[in-house]
């Protein structure tokens, strides 16, 4: 819908904002003079309540958001509301009266539709809670939850423990040896090593009577170090059997909703873990913290399913032989693991960073939220309009929607704000953020893109994501757009923040912005991306060197040791390597490779080494021959059937062998396959498994 049909709500907050209103209205092509507001949350909310009666309304403040969505609701207003913060991150700022082409940009994406519905992935879970670690700290939470949630405990160490009287919940003991899974579906398997059987130990306290060398105690774990066999305690058990030092099946397993990990190294080590798990350590504090949150884990929940996967064009491994890892690397949650020749994706483990779509050379793994072409929208929009306003050297600094927009909002109340060229654009994770889009924001005609990640998020994805604006780089360096367009920001400090951002030195932009659709297809985006920078180059290229891990390549072959026996293509999983179709030749088609490495690994011959780089050339879209070869004719039909070198190199491997004994055997070696099962059948003189003496 556009803003003809909205009504627009701009306060210029208590006139702390320097807000030109005429230029607003021309930035955005309206037709109608904007009425701007001082305190629209205050005494002019009735002007608010009288947009109420309109199909739609912009309101251009965040804050306040809570207390307008009310007053809605208290109307029973059909009015669709959006709001969007032009206060913090354009209007509060050192710049602020030359932020108007900004501040344009920022309210043209209230234009765009929403994205379309992602499918969800959902959980379920009753309330069934382990609790594990130490007795003492597991019986004591067991003991607060148990009259809310169904729990079960497992000690894994006794000191200093002592069960409870009554038994309101199962308390097992032993050493775990895995834990995996997710809100509602974790599974625990775990070693008996306690000769007594807590489930089955009737907490008489015969044993503990019993015990010479009192190795029992009332957590009811035998300490084997002072234990010396004498298995009294196994005659005061008796009939009941909870005790047992021969005990063979110490393999336990059981399922759990959700996991307080009490231990002091946490079980589930990967940097973000699953829903449903929580491991707090040893501090009070974080444990009560994790404690409050379990209650609020029982119940039906969804979430989106942050990714697409295609495996058709997936370059992890072909026959057994791994190819590109990239996304296995970069998963912080486990949620990736090797399924063949391809990889699979648990949905409920993925929490959306989009690292993976990120990495993925040939776009198998695409991030879904947003979708880069809804994504790629927002990059045009807010673009182009900043620029039709008269902004220049445009900024694109992405940020999550978490700590780092409070720290965007902190730098404008507390510090200089962010300059009037630097556009934020909210993203569900910064990880998300790859090489496709970098070079399509420059694209559109943005001077730099900067990531702004937590710390926390950056030890995690930092070295991906500077990876892939170093390749970036390269290329739009090389094509002679100078200045460095790029930048990972990663702080939690605001004055840190200041700083840098402001010392950002614009790049150089393109002269004219493109005006084509990012595609979900990661290599379309890129080519799309790629041919238009060049295509206006301060400086063209036919190529362009790139480091190591680049996504684009081409491919040496050694003619020397090369057969064509085409292994290289079978495995290729791009079709970036082609046989002849009719002829003994190996061709390349350079745009298609993602250097993903199964050809070279796959060789029999060690004859394919990578070469990193980006063709620019037209070639780069063309059958190139690698390396071609006089084909062998059979000697009895005349049929081609493989190249000459390769037959050569087989008789002169199996001349002399038992297996060929005369010039009848080697002969057939230098027939195509049809020919050599007739002379097999013509010649009577062949020996077979019925000549053969027993």
């Amino acid at each position: 819908m556009a803003f003809e049909d909205r009504t627009l709500k701009i306060c210029n907050c208590n006139k702390t904002m320097a807000l030109d209103a005429k230029a607003l209205g021309l930035a955005l092509k309206l037709g109608r003079p904007i009425q701007m507001h001082t305190e629209l949350c205050r005494k002019e909310v009735g002007s608010f309540q009288e947009a109420l009666k309109d199909e739609a309304c912009v309101v251009a403040c965040t804050q306040e958001a809570p207390l307008f969505a009310e007053l809605a609701e208290s109307a029973k207003s059909q009015t669709k509301l959006e709001f969007v913060n032009i206060r913090e991150h354009a209007g509060w700022s050192k710049e602020g009266a030359q932020a108007t082409p900004k501040i344009a940009a920022l309210l043209a994406l209230a234009e765009l539709p929403e994205p379309e519905a992602l499918p969800g992935v959902s959980y379920r879970s009753g309330g069934q809670l382990l609790i594990v670690g130490p007795a003492a700290a597991a019986i004591a939470w067991a003991d607060k939850l148990a009259g809310q949630l169904e729990v079960s405990v497992l000690i894994t160490d006794a000191r200093g423990g002592e069960l409870p009287d009554a038994r309101r919940y199962a308390v097992f003991s032993g050493a775990v040896k895995s834990l995996k899974g997710h809100l509602g579906a974790f599974e625990l398997a775990w070693e008996q090593v306690n000769p007594i059987d807590l489930e089955v130990c009737t907490r008489c306290n015969a044993c503990i009577h019993a015990c010479p060398e009192q190795a029992i105690d009332f957590s009811y774990r035998i300490d084997l170090d002072k234990c010396k066999s004498h298995r009294e305690c196994v005659k005061a058990c008796g009939a009941i059997g909870a005790i047992d030092f021969d005990r063979t099946d110490r393999a336990r397993n059981e399922r759990f909703d959700m996991v307080l990990d009490l231990s002091a190294q946490a079980l589930i080590r990967t940097p973000q873990p699953p829903q449903g798990y929580l491991a707090p350590g040893s501090d009070p504090l974080e444990q009560a913290l994790a404690a409050a949150q379990l209650g609020q884990m029982v119940g039906e929940f969804e979430k989106p399913r942050f990714f697409a996967y295609d495996a058709r064009i997936c370059a992890h491994s072909r026959s057994s032989k791994t190819g590109c890892t990239q996304c296995l690397d970069v998963c912080s949650t486990g949620a990736i693991t090797p399924d063949g020749d391809h990889v699979k994706v648990d949905p409920h483990l993925c929490m959306g960073c989009g690292g993976c779509a990120t990495v993925c050379p040939s776009g198998a793994m695409s991030h879904a939220y947003p979708r880069v072409p809804d994504l790629g929208a927002r990059l045009k929009r807010v673009l182009s309009v900043y620029a039709q306003a008269g902004g220049e050297d445009a900024c694109l600094l992405f940020h999550n929607a978490g700590e780092s927009r409070v720290l965007i909002a902190r730098l404008a109340r507390r510090g200089r704000g962010l300059p009037a060229r630097v556009i934020p654009l909210e993203v569900h994770h910064p990880a998300s953020i790859g090489m496709d889009l970098l070079l399509a924001a420059v694209a559109y005609g943005a001077s730099q893109v900067a990531v702004l990640a937590e710390p926390k998020e950056a030890a995690e994805y930092g070295a991906a994501l500077n990876k892939q604006m170093a390749f970036a780089e390269s290329i739009v360096g090389g094509l002679g757009y100078d200045g460095a367009h790029f930048r990972l920001l990663a702080t939690d400090d605001y004055a840190v923040l200041e700083k840098e951002v402001w010392a950002l030195a614009p790049a150089a932009t393109i002269s004219k912005a493109a005006t084509y659709n990012l595609s979900a297809e990661k290599r379309t985006t890129l080519d799309f991306a790629i041919d238009h920078l060049a295509k206006l180059a301060p400086k063209p290229q036919d190529a362009i060197a790139l480091a190591a891990g680049a996504p684009f390549g081409q491919v040496v072959v050694d003619k020397q040791t090369c057969t064509l026996c085409m292994a290289c293509v079978g495995a290729c999983p791009e079709s970036a390597l082609v046989d002849g179709r009719d002829r003994p030749m190996l061709k390349f088609i350079e745009r298609n490779c993602v250097q993903c490495g199964l050809c070279e690994a796959t060789c029999p011959e060690d004859a394919i080494e990578l070469v990193p780089r980006l063709l620019l050339t037209a070639q780069a879209k063309q059958e190139v021959a690698l390396n071609e070869a006089e084909p062998f004719d059979c000697v009895r039909c005349g049929k081609p059937f493989g190249t000459r070198k390769m037959v050569e190199n087989m008789l002169g491997k199996l001349t002399g062998h038992s297996m060929f004994p005369g010039a009848t055997s080697l002969k057939r070696l230098q027939m195509c396959a049809d020919c050599r099962v007739v002379d097999m059948m013509e010649n009577k003189d062949e020996t077979n498994i019925l000549d053969v003496k027993r």
